[in-house]
């Protein structure tokens, strides 16, 4: 299992790529070196991506900054918070309930280091509040996975319709399907259609 630990990593599979699909080369061409986006690990990283689904990237920092300045960064301080501390720090009946269960998980950070990204996936999908593509993040970003790729992110696909030329933008069954030619190097595969979404974003004028 290819582990991403720096930007030589990022660089190789990204030259792998465009060595393999010129498409990937043009988008090189227009992005330039790609970024190492590597995260955290462990259970804040985790409640930090919780509290922020289906809200603004603003709205989630303060929320996460109140958190962190009440102290409830670990799994002890969280499981013995009660709902009134939680929502005093902006959190939704749903999102305590969330923040709660991960708090109670016993998931084993250190262990899920040893993990394939099949296996990562399926444990913290068990959590409620954790959907598959919360842990395919989690597996790439901050386990530093090679060969996962975020297949429901909407960007990626976009990014994939535009830059592949397809005729509409891949559902998620699609998108796994297209991305497993880029094994081993799905997430570097994924980084590369991000940095173009984000060009082709405003040459497009996407919404």
């Amino acid at each position: 299992m290819r582990i991403i630990k720096g930007d030589p990593c990022v660089a190789e599979g990204a030259a792998w790529l465009a060595a393999r699909e010129p498409r990937f080369a043009e988008a090189l061409d227009q992005v330039g070196p790609l970024p190492l986006r590597l995260k955290p690990e462990g259970f804040l990283e985790l409640l930090s991506a919780i509290m922020g689904q289906q809200v603004s990237i603003a709205s989630a920092a303060a929320i996460n900054g109140r958190l962190r300045e009440a102290g409830l960064v670990d799994e002890r301080s969280v499981d013995a918070a009660s709902e009134a501390e939680l929502r005093a720090c902006g959190l939704s009946r749903q999102k305590i309930r969330y923040a709660h269960a991960l708090a109670r998980s016993g998931i084993d950070f250190n262990a899920l280091r040893g993990m394939d990204s099949a296996e990562v996936v399926r444990t913290l999908t068990r959590v409620p509040g954790i959907g598959t593509w919360t842990a395919e993040i989690y597996a790439m970003f901050s386990l530093g996975h090679a060969d996962i790729f975020a297949s429901g992110d909407l960007a990626l696909q976009e990014a994939a319709r535009l830059l592949f030329d397809l005729p509409d933008r891949p559902k998620e069954k699609d998108m796994r399907r297209m991305a497993l030619a880029w094994s081993p190097w799905q997430s570097v595969a994924a980084r590369i259609l991000w940095a173009y979404y984000r060009i082709a974003k405003d040459r497009e004028g996407i919404a």
